[in-house]
């Protein structure tokens, strides 16, 4: 890994906040040329700590108001399994994370859906259709606390 000094963790929370910063403001704020900032994010894109530029969007706009993670046990524990499992959960656009974990099952899926009805729909006619799904347990969030995702930097 890159070792990355307090010049580019600055740029990185920066960022992290607002992502459309233009490079000049930035350059203004860590207090270095817009050259060497423009530098500095093109080395930092290339060692793959800057992954990708969005937008954060109001779910609720949207109409997809409840969010729901829900736990994922599967009829087997193989390799080939988790692969199944896997390759299936990344063609469901519905899914908006999926992660593997440890403990008393294997994968924590977040959606996001217009209501408990959708989200009835979801469970039937998406989750439990994946390959080798045994057993889930749902989780509706009542309030999202903290949702900024982020990173301490």
């Amino acid at each position: 890994m890159t070792d990355i000094d307090r010049t580019d963790r600055r740029i990185l929370g920066i960022l992290q906040v607002d992502g459309r910063i233009a490079t000049v403001e930035l350059a203004d704020r860590i207090g270095l040329s817009p050259t060497a900032t423009s530098e500095r994010l093109k080395r930092l894109q290339r060692d793959g700590f800057i992954v990708g530029y969005s937008v954060r969007i109001d779910p609720a706009r949207l109409g997809l108001g409840l969010l729901v993670f829900v736990e994922v046990l599967l009829d087997k524990t193989t390799p080939d399994a988790f692969e199944r499992f896997s390759a299936a959960v990344r063609r469901a656009p519905e899914v908006l994370e999926c992660h593997m974990v440890a403990g008393g099952f294997d994968y924590l899926v977040k959606t996001r859906v217009a209501d408990m009805a959708a989200y009835r729909r979801f469970l039937g006619e998406i989750l439990l259709a994946l390959p080798g799904v045994k057993e889930t347990r749902t989780y509706a969030v009542m309030e999202e606390v903290k949702s900024d995702g982020i990173l301490p930097v």
